[in-house]
């Protein structure tokens, strides 16, 4: 919980000491600088993100020892399709949902596996939830500020531990609140991204999730070489309290690219530093298309 309190009110300082900025002029610069998670689109602008990300694992803590211990490695594959559209008139209101698709081996498996299309004991796949969604600009006045909503609606019928070919997805529902806040420094250059991630997860007993709560700050610094490429690194913390308690801490690089006016590639690294209470410290590699029209 410290630790909790120290990332949050590194978010909140940061937030204060850049909410009044101006926005700078927007003619010069691409989708990669204007449109960030913390700007909402424009009535009848539609943003479709397609996300892939590779998470392997050949460690895991203990319930107290952060360093680890080997462990037969599994792989858990995640493809999440984002579709989002503006619906108000001050370009305020977005309305959207996400699907998930999973696919995850066990025992020992190579980490590609997750990509084969075999029927075995030692993987599951398919797709584990949707989630309606609204994100909002609630202040007027601050437009690189914004809350998405969204309700997780798992799909499955066992996927925590109650499945012997191993975990797919939680199955308790979640609320969940996501608030995005980006700060461009003068020289355009530089540009500070900064999310809060919060869930409540409810409604399966069964669920390690259930009555949990998750929180989830990170800190994203992206460089801009050209117009069209973006360079970053980031810090992520999470924390799962109440019924069941884990958390870890990843850091990891990546960058973006202008592929056309409405198509950009990003590629992502990260890697799980720490951990606790069966906490998994392995690596993620992940790749997205997002299109922007």
């Amino acid at each position: 919980m410290k630790r909790i309190s120290i990332l949050l009110g590194l978010l909140f300082l940061n937030f204060l000491a850049f909410a009044q900025e101006e926005d700078q002029d927007q003619e010069e610069k691409n989708n990669l600088q204007v449109f960030t998670p913390s700007k909402l689109l424009n009535k009848g602008q539609w943003d479709i993100k397609w996300f892939n990300g590779l998470y392997t694992q050949t460690r895991e803590t203990g319930r107290e020892n952060s360093e680890g211990a080997d462990v037969a490695r599994s792989n858990f594959f995640t493809s999440t399709l984002e579709v989002f559209t503006g619906i108000s008139d001050n370009n305020r209101v977005n309305v959207g949902g996400i699907i998930e698709f999973r696919s995850n081996t066990f025992g020992g498996r190579q980490a590609l596996s997750v990509f084969s299309l075999e029927d075995t004991t030692s993987d599951r796949k398919g797709i584990s939830s949707i989630a309606p969604s609204v994100k909002v600009q609630p202040f007027e006045n601050i437009g690189n500020f914004s809350i998405q909503s969204s309700i997780h609606i798992p799909l499955l019928e066992s996927g925590d531990e109650g499945n012997p070919n191993g975990f797919l997805d939680q199955t308790a529902w979640s609320f969940q609140n996501r608030f995005f806040y980006d700060y461009t420094f003068p020289s355009g250059k530089w540009q500070l991204f900064t999310e809060l991630n919060t869930e409540y997860g409810f409604g399966d007993d069964q669920s390690f999730a259930n009555n949990t709560f998750l929180v989830v700050p990170g800190v994203f610094m992206s460089y801009f070489p050209t117009q069209d490429a973006t360079v970053l690194g980031f810090v992520q913390h999470s924390e799962r309290f109440g019924d069941f308690q884990q958390d870890n801490t990843a850091i990891g690089f990546g960058g973006k690219y202008q592929l056309t006016d409405v198509l950009n590639l990003e590629v992502l690294y990260s890697n799980i530093v720490r951990g606790y209470n069966f906490q998994g410290l392995g690596e993620t590699y992940s790749i997205g298309l997002r299109a922007l029209f």
